[in-house]
């Protein structure tokens, strides 16, 4: 079987929705927690995939992992090995391949549907076209050197870039929004919101409107990338 490694910063931040596509693929799933367990050969797993989490790419003092794992991915990026970055591992990811990361003017959370570039329409964000999808984040990225810009939204210029077929960076989270596992994100991220003034309830409801199109086009859109990856 092939091999998935995941980079897990939050128990609940996990695959989501994307667990059963990689197994319908072949692949078999190995969790690892970031500053718990130690990270492999960055060559050696055949896909990664970066989760999100709430510290930042600039945290590396307070949590020496960040900076390891920015470390680890910018061997396995130079690699050209297929890597999947999701909100803080696309964070990751950029800064990996020398882009800055940096603070929002506001945060972003909730459901929102994304503006997809020209590149963005013609590879596997197609499948999110017109469709919500969860954002939660405070920070963002800039256009690292050498990938194409995919998508934006009003709030964030940069919500995903690609090199290649083999390297994807998603500021958004196209594999959660489903409840009920979604109210353990309510529930771990309580105390953001209420700093934010966002009520759960909103978002509990906006994931029952918009969740199962999401779940079904972040499960199309995950098959094509997978299709598509270069040995």
């Amino acid at each position: 079987m092939k091999s998935a490694l995941i980079l897990r910063h939050l128990a609940f931040e996990d695959l989501g929705t994307f667990a059963p596509v990689l197994r319908d693929a072949g692949y078999q799933l190995q969790d690892i927690e970031a500053a718990v367990d130690p990270l492999p050969d960055p060559l050696e797993p055949d896909l990664v995939v970066v989760l999100g989490g709430p510290i930042g790419v600039n945290d590396g003092a307070a949590f020496p992992c960040m900076t390891e794992e920015r470390d680890w991915l910018t061997m396995r990026l130079a690699a050209d090995r297929p890597t999947l970055g999701i909100c803080l591992g696309a964070q990751l990811m950029a800064a990996a391949l020398g882009a800055r990361v940096a603070l929002l003017a506001q945060k972003e959370i909730g459901f929102a549907p994304l503006t997809l570039t020209a590149p963005g329409r013609v590879g596997p964000l197609v499948h999110l076209a017109d469709i919500p999808v969860l954002h939660w984040h405070g920070e963002g990225f800039a256009l690292p050197a050498g990938t194409e810009r995919l998508a934006g939204t009003p709030a964030c210029e940069t919500q995903g870039f690609a090199r290649g077929r083999n390297i994807l960076g998603l500021q958004f989270h196209p594999e959660a929004g489903m409840l009920p596992d979604f109210e353990r994100w309510l529930i771990g991220h309580s105390a953001e919101l209420a700093q934010a003034g966002i009520a759960p309830e909103a978002l509990r409801q906006d994931a029952k409107v918009h969740g199962p199109a999401l779940r079904a086009a972040g499960q199309a859109m995950f098959r094509h990338w997978l299709r598509e990856l270069e040995p």
